[in-house]
């Protein structure tokens, strides 16, 4: 839908809109209360004007909004396969619109478009774009009026439909790592990302809960990105790969001689992270020495390096991982109830990929789009039998395994449609249920279904052939006969 552009009733504008625009929209919008998080999702701003660019991501952060930037119409088409934001700002030049807003709704039609120029020919670049593909556009003149800009945000927000309503939490590398994306159109995560977005607004110790995979590193980076901390490091410290003297000097440090192969003073991972935060993955691993040390930590925020009796303080904020219940360990004594309390201040459970199947297709579209992205060639697309087979695959690996198998995929499958024969075979052959030798089945629906499974193994057709026994002329008759 299109609005109508606000100029009845309003004073002239004047000669250089831009320049003053900025801090007329933040005295604007700071009357109002902002009320953020509460709707948190991705949104992208397209702007060659810096003051434009600025008034925008502002009025859109203080509505709850995670905002990512581009300046160019290439820029744009790049940042929007990435992070799949549901609204995106457009203030470039109507014929830049025309070429743009196309490619944005040809990776995700659901996006809402808000077009904002100070040019009377916006209406029909609106037009022509309605013509050349359906999307939901909303237009704004410049200058910016900040009380109907927060009414087309509301608006563009609500008209993601509640089913397809995503929570998307996008690190930026300027944290210090690797761009990261999470999302999800699942309740149960939404309802985790709006306990990470109040707890990102507070120095608490955060516990992560949930299986191998589901996403716990890129939530404890995504707290951290959001966090007042968010230009102080980042470590990671990976609990259960260090003996107990190891794990001393990694966490606090040790100095020189304090055991045998310590040549010099070793600065651990808790002053590096002095100001930001620490990271344990896998916390449930830790042994009964390290769990008395790190609970002194958490409560005095103070510790002593291995083998010097100086104390020093750090300031670091505790983001705790795991896939163990830590209740039962509590239970059976190889956890410190005082160090659970400590730790889970805010628990955050994530649940396995099987019990958020409405995400698997998005989030498997998303790895194929940065595997496209890094190997500079075409996105690839899951056939409709490809999407069954994903959708009814247990994923006991969650994301990471998806991840994994889309890369496989990306470097072994030309096509590009994606088809089932393209997934491994543990996936391939856990969701097909074939015949059984010795149930009552033909002897053709069991040639057909050895026939496909040994295709869908073999590395050429050759090989199939020869698999089976017949030659390539019989093969590709038979395959052509059952319809492969």
């Amino acid at each position: 839908m299109v609005a109508a552009p606000a100029t009845a009733g309003r004073s002239a504008r004047p000669q250089n809109p831009h320049l003053p625009l900025r801090p007329r929209l933040a005295e604007a919008l700071s009357s109002t209360k902002a009320e953020p998080a509460l709707r948190p999702c991705a949104a992208l701003v397209i702007a060659d004007v810096r003051a434009v660019s600025e008034a925008l991501s502002l009025a859109l952060r203080l509505n709850g909004c995670k905002v990512a930037c581009a300046t160019t119409v290439t820029a744009a088409v790049a940042q929007a396969r990435i992070e799949l934001p549901a609204l995106a700002c457009c203030a470039l030049a109507p014929l830049d619109a025309i070429e743009l807003i196309p490619k944005l709704l040809d990776g995700n039609p659901s996006m809402h478009i808000l077009l904002v120029s100070d040019q009377p020919t916006v209406e029909t670049a609106v037009k022509a774009v309605r013509a050349v593909r359906a999307g939901a556009v909303d237009c704004l003149r410049l200058p910016l009026d900040a009380q109907q800009l927060r009414q087309l945000i509301d608006r563009a927000l609500a008209a993601q439909p509640q089913a397809h309503a995503c929570t998307t939490l996008i690190c930026p590398d300027d944290c210090g790592q690797p761009a990261v994306t999470l999302t999800s159109r699942s309740s149960i995560m939404h309802d985790a990302c709006g306990l990470l977005f109040l707890a990102a607004q507070a120095s608490v110790p955060v516990l992560l809960r949930g299986e191998s995979g589901t996403g716990k590193g890129v939530f404890a980076l995504s707290l951290h990105a959001l966090s007042t901390r968010a230009a102080k490091p980042f470590i990671v410290v990976n609990c259960p790969a260090l003996t107990d003297e190891l794990m001393t000097s990694e966490l606090f440090g040790h100095a020189k001689g304090s055991f045998t192969g310590a040549i010099r003073d070793h600065v651990g991972k808790v002053t590096l992270a002095d100001g930001g935060t620490l990271f344990l993955d896998e916390l449930g691993d830790l042994s009964p020495g390290i769990q008395a040390k790190l609970l002194r930590f958490l409560q005095e925020h103070t510790y002593e390096r291995l083998g010097d009796s100086a104390t020093r303080k750090a300031d670091v904020r505790i983001v705790a991982a795991t896939n163990r219940d830590l209740s039962a360990l509590v239970l059976d004594g190889r956890f410190r109830e005082d160090l659970l309390y400590r730790l889970n201040v805010v628990d955050i459970v994530l649940p396995p990929l099987r019990e958020r199947r409405e995400d698997i297709l998005d989030l498997c579209r998303h790895f194929l789009r940065v595997c496209a992205a890094q190997g500079n060639r075409l996105v690839q697309d899951l056939s409709p039998a490809a999407q069954e087979l994903l959708l009814n695959y247990s994923w006991p690996g969650n994301i990471r395994e998806l991840q994994n198998e889309v890369q496989r995929i990306a470097v072994l499958w030309s096509s590009r449609i994606i088809e089932p024969e393209a997934f491994s075979e543990r996936i391939y052959a856990h969701c097909r249920q074939g015949p059984l030798l010795g149930d009552r089945h033909t002897l053709a629906a069991i040639e057909q279904e050895h026939i496909r499974r040994v295709l869908s193994a073999a590395r050429s057709f050759d090989e199939a052939a020869g698999i089976l026994g017949i030659t390539p002329s019989t093969l590709w008759r038979k395959r052509r006969r059952i319809g492969l």
